[in-house]
């Protein structure tokens, strides 16, 4: 966390902001959401940011874990969720998504990244606000 904030992850969101501007500085748009992961991981890596791509993660039902797992594209630094699109402009259901992921997964921030957008990165912010113990 940067000192100088009074936002838990300000850095981290950041540094994690920086590298997807990396990627889509080098390929623009136009690529599959799955090229854009694989960048965005690579890019990552190279700024040894730890993350976890696609980890499948239990959903509970009164208590009782899911045969079916929630797979958020990424989680970084343990804590940030990382919903990934290439879509021509962001929606609801993507927000939904992400506002689901992190409800669920009791993970306190996420970021909603769309590299299709033109002619810039389309980005949202999000808090997780549903659980206020973080």
């Amino acid at each position: 966390m940067d000192a100088n904030s009074d936002q838990p992850f300000a850095q981290l969101g950041y540094d994690l902001m920086a590298a997807a501007f990396e990627v889509y500085n080098e390929l623009g748009g136009g690529f599959s959401e799955e090229i854009y992961q694989e960048c965005l991981e690579r890019e990552l890596a190279a700024r040894r940011i730890a993350f976890t791509a696609q980890p499948g993660l239990a959903v509970f039902y009164k208590g009782v874990a899911l045969n079916k797992h929630l797979r958020p594209d990424l989680i970084v630094g343990g804590e940030i969720v990382v919903e990934l699109k290439a879509v021509k402009t962001l929606a609801e259901e993507h927000e939904a998504q992400l506002l689901n992921y992190l409800r669920i997964i009791r993970k306190p921030l996420g970021y909603l990244i769309n590299f299709a957008a033109f002619p810039k990165l389309q980005w949202k912010r999000f808090a997780n606000t549903r659980n206020p113990s973080f």
